[in-house]
């Protein structure tokens, strides 16, 4: 195996671990600026008011969009496995 497979099998998984992750890290990040601009408003200084609802929101990601981390994942190891042969010798 070469430097430059290497590199680039490391540089497939890391975009494919964004692509799976990201519903969950924008739904967070949505969910946290709502819960963050409630508390500006209110001064309401809970810190479990912020936990909460973005555990929440982020288990109704990953159900939500569950089937297609899934799919994503599973096509990239697909890819991963069929291409290796190529590879190795």
């Amino acid at each position: 195996m070469s430097a430059d497979f290497v590199i680039r099998i490391a540089s497939e998984s890391v975009y494919a671990i964004l692509l799976a992750s990201a519903p969950m890290l924008i739904v967070a990040l949505v969910v946290g600026l709502v819960i963050s601009i409630f508390q500006a408003t209110t001064q309401i200084q809970e810190q479990t008011l912020a936990f909460v609802p973005k555990i929440v929101a982020v288990l109704l990601a990953v159900l939500f969009f569950g089937p297609w981390i899934l799919s994503t994942l599973v096509d990239f190891t697909f890819q991963l496995m069929s291409n290796l042969h190529q590879y190795i010798g």
